[in-house]
């Protein structure tokens, strides 16, 4: 998507050579209307798949993944990282270790908003190792519900984390693919 592979040019700020800081647009700051043209993205590439709920982890994902939901037409359900009071009854639960925090979490969706005969796309703003994709799709299968794919915003191609899940079946459509980075030469794009 050239129009994200412009602001990441021109917004982003590369910080060594594994750390990109889009803060200023996507996931501190956020422009929705760069969010309506990823949302609509994001429907052309998944279109057919009947996608009826849309799965992210707070925070930064939520904001991507309501905007998206307005094409999908559905709700999204977004995974939090601790136990709530708001989040009575059954839920499904998973470990995910956070690659920006540098921490694990248990992350919770409450049974009664996923289960059997959802066909789930995932949405999150980056993708690394791949620990956070991992841990979502992983509550969706233990729900029952159907997997359609994963939609990233920004992925850093030169961690293990989408070739590993592509190699584990997962579809994954990421809007800008980062083959390297750094300080001095800025943000180098796969595609």
């Amino acid at each position: 998507m050239e129009l994200l592979k412009e602001r990441i040019r021109r917004d982003g700020k590369v910080k060594g050579t594994d750390v990109l800081k889009v803060d200023s647009f996507l996931n501190h700051q956020m422009d929705v209307e760069l969010f309506q043209e990823m949302g609509k993205e994001f429907k052309r590439r998944f279109a057919g798949c009947e996608v009826n709920k849309i799965l992210t982890i707070e925070a930064s994902g939520i904001g991507i993944a309501c905007v998206a939901a307005e094409y999908f037409h559905c709700p999204v359900i977004f995974a939090k990282k601790s136990q709530t009071k708001n989040i009575a009854g059954d839920v499904y639960t998973t470990k995910v270790q956070s690659f920006t925090h540098g921490k694990v979490y248990d992350v919770i969706v409450a049974k009664e908003f996923l289960g059997p005969g959802d066909k789930v796309l995932l949405i999150d703003d980056f993708l690394a190792n791949g620990a956070a994709l991992e841990g979502l799709a992983r509550l969706v299968k233990d729900s029952g519900a159907e997997l359609v794919g994963a939609g990233i915003v920004i992925e850093k191609a030169f961690q293990p984390g989408g070739d590993r899940l592509r190699a584990e079946g997962l579809r994954i459509e990421s809007l800008a693919r980062v083959k390297s980075m750094s300080e001095e030469t800025g943000v180098e794009f796969v595609d």
